[in-house]
């Protein structure tokens, strides 16, 4: 079978080291008329956002979430905690080790059921819970700040049952 003749692009002209490396103008198709897409955009910019406010690397809005639930419930159970989380129960074994191992949670059988273990935070684990709540709380300000009281109730509103949709299949 013969070889076709591929077209030979042109050169490419020397990039100064201030030239873009792709087009600045991108045709997304209709991307941007898609809600997930939008969302994944605001929520790329919020998780950003909160990684640089908070100021530690290793503490993801999951893993965020994880620590103030088991804060604002003393003994909770794992797969309580897993419902609350709204994720895989297996997903929170290796999760819970990583906060075990850094101090931050502690498993230990409440008083009324010896048969199980609650998880509580550590002395350790109260201090970050509570510095990076401050921080959390100042993001959530700042990514607010651009909204009035009504709209983002109204965001809020429809954020909710977006999510509930999601949960009813």
């Amino acid at each position: 079978m013969p070889e076709r003749d591929e077209p030979t692009p042109p050169a490419a002209a020397p990039r100064s080291r201030d030239a873009p490396l792709a087009r600045a103008e991108t045709n997304l198709g209709l991307l941007p008329s898609l809600l997930g897409y939008r969302l994944r955009l605001a929520q790329r910019a919020v998780f950003d956002d909160f990684q640089h406010s908070i100021g530690e690397p290793d503490v993801s809005p999951g893993l965020f979430g994880i620590l103030v639930i088991i804060e604002a419930n003393p003994g909770l159970k794992q797969t309580e905690l897993a419902r609350a989380a709204m994720l895989d129960r297996s997903t929170m074994v290796p999760v819970l080790d990583k906060l075990e191992a850094r101090g931050l949670v502690a498993r230990r059988p409440p008083p009324e059921d010896r048969r199980v273990n609650g998880l509580w935070l550590t002395s350790e684990g109260t201090i970050l819970v509570r510095r990076l709540k401050r921080r959390v709380l100042a993001h959530e300000k700042r990514l607010a700040g651009e909204l009035g009281a009504g709209e983002r109730a109204q965001l809020f509103e429809l954020l909710g049952r977006l999510a509930a949709k999601g949960r009813s299949r």
